[in-house]
């Protein structure tokens, strides 16, 4: 059920039940309708906009989980790329950042952004992104249609991501090779601002 139709049914339900019981409240007439049948249709409506409501909010909440869900599987396709990065950049003493901090924290883009802006991987790092790039450039493609269930805006944003990785699997230089990536890294940090 929608959104719109499960508010549309609690309104009538309310409507319904506040009429039925200020009829209940003000009406003179004692008679066997307002006696008997209205008492049971108040308490009908109450339970029936409570149920609605209810029904509702746990439908919202595993949509909500569905979709999140979905996120994280998409989040974890380029996971290793990001990863490949990661170790292109490190200092001689770091720790490789967490396959769990790739995949959620947003401050991993912006901190490999900052990375590529100062320095440029060695020949070796960029010959393993080309090559991952070209390994994970089906399965990126084949996700669109999960990005799709989440929304139109995040679709686009995956379609914009999957062809940055296409750039990365097709270059030819070094400047390609960080040019893809460089794109890559904003789509990226754009899809991860959207909102479910």
């Amino acid at each position: 059920m929608s959104r719109l139709f499960i508010i549309a049914l609690m309104v009538i339900f309310a409507a319904a039940g506040s009429g039925l019981w200020l009829y209940f409240l003000h009406s003179g007439a004692d008679s066997a309708f307002r006696e008997d049948l209205v008492p049971d249709l108040v308490v009908f409506c109450i339970e029936a906009f409570i149920l609605v409501g209810l029904l509702g909010l746990i439908q919202r909440y595993l949509e909500t989980r569905r979709k999140r869900q979905m996120l994280l599987s998409l989040r974890g396709s380029f996971r290793d790329l990001l990863s490949i990065m990661d170790i292109a950049f490190l200092g001689p003493h770091a720790e490789p950042t967490s396959s769990r901090e790739l995949e959620t924290d947003p401050r991993v883009i912006d901190s490999l952004l900052e990375e590529l802006d100062r320095k440029h991987p060695d020949l070796d790092s960029l010959i393993a992104l080309r090559r991952e790039g070209l390994e994970s450039l089906s399965t990126t493609r084949d996700l669109v249609a999960v990005a799709a269930q989440v929304s139109a805006t995040h679709m686009n944003w995956w379609i914009a991501i999957v062809d940055s990785i296409r750039r990365l699997a097709e270059a030819s230089d070094r400047h390609a090779v960080e040019h893809s990536l460089h794109e890559m890294l904003i789509n990226i940090r754009e899809f991860n601002r959207l909102e479910i």
